[in-house]
């Protein structure tokens, strides 16, 4: 995955003290932005968005 990108929440207070994602048709991954050359968690795209959709509503 190469178009990785931070939460429009970021501040620039924040630094790197966040998580990326970045995604496809089938699959989000998600980072830590402080070591992105470390692995990433990866999700099938429609269980991703079941997961924000349970954050939203809770």
């Amino acid at each position: 995955m190469d178009n990785w990108r931070k939460s429009s929440y970021s501040g620039p207070d924040d630094g790197n003290d966040c998580v990326e994602i970045a995604n496809s048709r089938s699959q989000v991954a998600v980072r830590d932005s402080k070591a992105p050359a470390k692995a990433a968690l990866t999700f099938p795209t429609e269980t991703f968005l079941a997961f924000v959709n349970a954050l939203k509503n809770a």
